[in-house]
């Protein structure tokens, strides 16, 4: 069962997405902020893809992905945001996949797949 990461500040992100993703089969940790998912990803190498919020206190998302993409090379990386405008900046094009948040999660789960099928974890 491949064990996915979950980043967002929200609560109820993390809730919904824990109980969607759940629900599809797959393990879900979650974290509160960056220190506290590259505090997870030390602790877990088992992780299979990261799911990252942009928009955190503190570290934001793409600080946390520059790290885990130079910790982490071969770890497949969403960021799902609700801000289209981060597209544009050069660091979010290091994650795998960038998907604008909905209450459809449907996208989200294809990319999920997609990705966990591409790097050979599902």
């Amino acid at each position: 069962m491949p064990k996915i990461l979950i980043v967002d500040d929200e609560d109820s992100i993390r809730f919904l997405y824990r109980q969607e993703l759940e629900d599809e089969g797959y393990e879900v940790v979650e974290a509160a902020s960056g220190e506290e998912a590259l505090r997870v990803l030390e602790e877990n190498p088992d992780i299979d893809l990261v799911v990252l919020d942009i928009k955190m206190k503190a570290m934001s998302g793409l600080e946390a992905l520059q790290h885990i993409v130079k910790n982490k090379r071969n770890l497949p990386v969403i960021l799902c945001t609700a801000y289209s405008s981060y597209q544009d900046d050069f660091s979010s094009w290091l994650a795998d996949s960038y998907i604008i948040k909905s209450p459809d999660l449907t996208e989200l789960k294809n990319e999920i797949k997609r990705l966990l099928k591409k790097y050979g974890r599902l």
